[in-house]
């Protein structure tokens, strides 16, 4: 007897039966991109592993063979026909004796410990050589570089020429830089991978797909007793799909090719079963489709249209003028989203707005820079545009960071400048900071700009102003190292984030005698690495982590347009803004007793005891950068800085945030310090605080809870202040709620000077917040 099925059963595989070859051949596409992906993760990891091999071996042996240079040098100085010649004076039998046989040897000198003579001979002797030789002197032992001589680099070792005991002179060597290449040029290196060896930001040699340079710092290595380091970096394949590395993934693909292969043989036989069932249970026979055809259609009514439906052509949309959206006009500047409420018909009428103020105070030029972002130069042009519309005369200095187009309005007498530039917001975001006269624009010069848009009030000159380019960099460079120079070496790493800084920031920091090891300072618009943004802590983890592996004294960071600063130390500890400052006003009070020093209302309540400790006069002001300049210029102050890590030295400088000059004045610093520089800045005064929280407002108007929240809370035994929100000081800490300039959000901060007292503000806030909106959600 046989089992038949249901022949319900039988229709419903029936309906379902023409969609599995479908779902067979997702799953053997499926399968073929985990195949791929399976294959891709094995070759990065082969190639991940040859990589890091070639990496360490040129490590290794670069170090071995500058080392065995270096003893050998030493050896050198230590024979009886060197000694004899430096005991009687004679410097230049001393390098006669020192180079004797010596392979590869280019030049051999021994000068006194003065350096006179070579000092008196630059720049003809070269300022690489006498920076070998100076940190021999001031290491005290035998040092190994690369240096430019002759516009060539060139491998100079330098070491102290003692007799006995006692410091009589320094002695170089020269020899060709293939001394610390070969090593790199013996190891084999996949063409699909890349190997540098590198100093500070130079690339003195390379191995590869150069188009991988950039990320090379990654997986960078110190080559021992050098100030060299060998960088790599392999091919990115993304994450591993399900997160399974290159084995399993491919046992996956096998399994789902054997489920689409069931998929597409099996409903065959399974379909020839159901069939002969059916035929034997069904009671009434099927029309077959010729039977259908032939039976009288039901007559629905409706007619079958003849013919398709005509088209209808419709006018083109005409062009509409441009629209402006007046939410870009912000507290501090303009700023907006590319393709949205900003492009190059906007940047125009920005452009004309400006120079129609400039054209009421009878300023005829106007200095132009911009970040790396991509949508900066059509915003240039557009700006430049609307400039000379208004017959002012533009000077392009091309990519620049913030602080340098504010120099450039110093350097080249002009009073007014444009930095075109996102800061540190996303990539799509771009924007405007305008100086004018001297004075940076804010609050409601900013939207008289707009108003002037609205109503028509735009200049419009007879004759196009001239536009001309020019390169400040140089004259940026050379003004900060004529003023600064450190007392002592340090080992720092620059971290740009990609941004605009990421160029001209290791070039300073080099001029006044730091080692620089660069990381992601390859300006790159889409900021591929992490975001521009060094008071977001996960934006420093790549540089505490590239600070503890080279064993440097420091890392800086600077954001998307280089006019902010952060600090970590090398154990990874994040120095706030608030805390450099007070090392920043101490500096300034030791030779300006008494001067201003302004301060943003979100720094430590420390600040100001600290600042009157050094003699000088603490004043509490709004947030903001041209809000804070403006106070400066005001009050006269010498120093101002913000949490959020603008800087403005007014001794010595121009008074306008600069992130790149900072860097500079704090190295300058810590240099004078014999101290570790991390231990140094640990030591500065601390607490416990929070980062600042930012919470949204339901009806997305945070002025309006603020204004709100002044009058109705109630601190007791507590001093307050409404000069930027609500600020509220006890003795041993603080609490800050306001609105935000420049996002439609609350922001808070908390500082305390134990994690009790923190706890206990933290406590009261919360609760007087509610008080005054209960639907408030707070993330603490």
């Amino acid at each position: 007897m046989t089992t038949k099925s249901d022949p319900a059963k039988a229709r419903v595989f029936a309906q379902l039966r023409p969609f599995l070859p479908y779902l067979a051949a997702v799953l053997v596409l499926l399968a073929a991109w985990l195949l791929w992906s399976g294959w891709q993760q094995l070759q990065d990891g082969t190639r991940r592993s040859s990589t890091t091999l070639a990496r360490d071996t040129t490590a290794t042996m670069t170090a071995t063979m500058l080392s065995g240079d270096l003893d050998r040098l030493g050896e050198r100085l230590a024979t009886e026909a060197v000694q004899a010649a430096l005991q009687a004076g004679d410097f230049d039998a001393a390098a006669q004796a020192l180079g004797a046989d010596w392979p590869q040897l280019e030049q051999a000198l021994v000068r006194p410990p003065e350096l006179t003579e070579t000092y008196a001979g630059l720049p003809d002797a070269g300022f690489g050589p006498l920076s070998v030789m100076e940190t021999a002197l001031v290491e005290d032992k035998p040092v190994v570089a690369v240096v430019r001589v002759e516009g060539a680099p060139r491998v100079a070792l330098a070491a102290p020429a003692r007799v006995g005991e006692q410091l009589v002179g320094v002695a170089l060597v020269q020899l060709p830089l293939a001394r610390a290449t070969a090593a790199l040029e013996s190891v084999p290196v996949d063409a699909d991978t890349y190997v540098a060896l590198r100093q500070g930001s130079f690339t003195l040699a390379e191995r590869g797909d150069v188009g991988q340079q950039e990320a090379a710092e990654r997986m960078a290595v110190p080559v021992r007793g050098t100030q060299l380091r060998v960088a790599a970096a392999v091919p990115h394949v993304g994450a591993p799909p399900l997160g399974l590395a290159g084995i399993p993934l491919l046992v996956v693909a096998a399994l789902l090719l054997l489920l689409a292969y069931l998929l597409w043989r099996v409903p065959a036989r399974i379909r020839r079963a159901f069939a002969a069932e059916v035929e034997d249970s069904a009671d009434v026979p099927e029309r077959t489709f010729v039977e259908a055809l032939a039976e009288p259609q039901e007559d629905t009514g409706q007619a079958v249209a003849a013919a398709a439906p005509a088209i209808v052509v419709r006018d083109a949309p005409k062009a509409i003028p441009v629209d402006i959206d007046g939410s870009i006009f912000r507290a501090y500047d303009i700023r907006g989203i590319v393709g949205q409420t900003l492009d190059a018909g906007v940047a125009e009428l920005i452009g004309q707005s400006v120079g129609s103020l400039m054209q009421e105070q009878d300023l005829a030029d106007i200095v132009i820079g911009r970040d790396g972002r991509l949508s900066g130069p059509d915003l240039v042009a557009g700006l430049v545009k609307g400039l000379r519309r208004a017959g002012r005369n533009v000077i392009d200095i091309g990519l620049a960071p913030t602080p340098v187009t504010y120099f450039g309005a110093y350097h080249l007498r002009t009073g007014c400048c444009i930095s075109v530039t996102g800061s540190h917001n996303p990539p799509d975001y771009n924007g405007f900071k305008i100086v004018v006269g001297g004075q940076t624009l804010s609050g409601e010069a900013i939207t008289d700009l707009y108003a002037r848009i609205a109503d028509g009030r735009l200049h419009d000159a007879p004759s196009p102003g001239d536009v001309v380019e020019r390169d400040i960099s140089d004259a940026y460079v050379e003004r900060i190292a004529s003023d600064i120079q450190l007392a002592r070496p340090l080992k720092i790493v620059v971290d740009a984030g990609n941004g605009v800084a990421g160029e001209i920031g290791p070039r300073v920091l080099e001029a006044i005698g730091a080692e620089v090891i660069p990381l992601f300072c390859e300006i790159d618009g889409t900021f591929p690495n992490h975001h521009p943004d060094p008071s977001e802590p996960h934006n420093l983890v790549d540089l505490i982590g590239t600070v503890q592996r080279f064993d440097a004294d420091l890392g800086i960071a600077f954001d998307g347009d280089g006019d902010r600063l952060g600090v970590v130390t090398k154990d990874g500890e994040n120095i706030f803004p608030d805390r450099l400052l007070m090392l920043f006003a101490a500096d300034v009070l030791d030779r300006n007793p008494g001067a201003v020093i302004v301060y943003d209302v979100k720094c430590t309540g420390r600040l100001p005891g600290h600042i009157l400790r050094h003699g000088g006069s603490p004043l509490m002001w709004k947030t903001g950068h041209s809000l804070i300049k403006a106070k400066m210029r005001e009050t006269e102050a010498e120093l101002a800085g913000e949490m959020s890590g603008h800087f403005f030295f007014a001794e010595r400088w121009y008074g306008f945030d600069d992130g790149i000059y900072a860097a500079a004045r704090l190295l300058e610093i810590l240099a004078l310090d014999p101290e570790d520089p991390s231990d140094a800045l640990k030591a500065l005064p601390g607490g416990v605080s929070t980062p600042e929280i930012k919470v949204e407002v339901a009806d997305g108007n945070p002025h309006g809870f603020v204004a709100r929240f002044q009058q109705q809370a109630k601190f007791e035994g507590a001093r307050t202040s409404t000069i930027d929100g609500l600020r509220v000081d006890w003795n041993d800490g603080w609490g800050l709620v306001r609105a935000s300039n420049t996002t439609p959000v609350l922001v808070l901060r908390f500082d305390a000077d134990s994690e009790e007292s923190l706890q206990r503000i933290l406590g009261d806030f919360r609760a007087q917040i509610a008080a005054v909106d209960p639907e408030l959600k707070l993330p603490f």
